[in-house]
């Protein structure tokens, strides 16, 4: 089977995006999502908190409620109707860790959820750090140099 054959195939296979309704859903569940936090955040200033802390402890607790919808399968229904827009990335990161956990609950702990709970964010965390590293270097050597950025 050749390149084009190939392409046919899938483009023949491959259901059309309803592109016109999953943009603005995946907007508006993102934009919530981001909403909730930033309201977190504000409560979180209200009550005396530096900007630094609250926005730790917004972290903090979009990952707890998104590891406690995924556990009850919520988490999953909202991202049905949201898409990519559930892929805030700290939301979308405490999904990636917690729904394999889950899958594999019944392998045991060893070689089931510890051993499968980094199965999808195990890559995101060792390219998000080799480009931090990366990047650090790259500014460490503009800063050397005498650059400012």
């Amino acid at each position: 089977m050749s390149y084009e054959d190939y392409g046919k195939l899938v483009k023949k296979c491959s259901p059309n995006s309803p592109i016109f309704k999953t943009m603005p859903l995946s907007f508006l569940v993102g934009g919530t999502i981001c909403a909730i936090g930033e309201a977190f955040r504000l409560w979180f200033v209200s009550l005396g908190m530096n900007k630094e802390h609250s926005g730790i402890w917004v972290s903090v607790i979009l990952i707890f409620i998104t590891a406690l919808l995924t556990g009850l399968g919520i988490f999953h229904k909202i991202a049905k109707i949201g898409g990519a827009g559930t892929f805030v990335p700290i939301t979308g990161f405490a999904n990636s860790v917690v729904s394999p956990a889950l899958e594999f609950q019944t392998e045991g702990f060893i070689l089931g959820v510890s051993s499968k709970m980094f199965i999808i964010a195990g890559p995101v965390i060792v390219y998000g750090t080799i480009a931090s590293i990366v990047s650090g270097i790259i500014f460490y050597i503009i800063e050397l140099f005498g650059g400012s950025i």
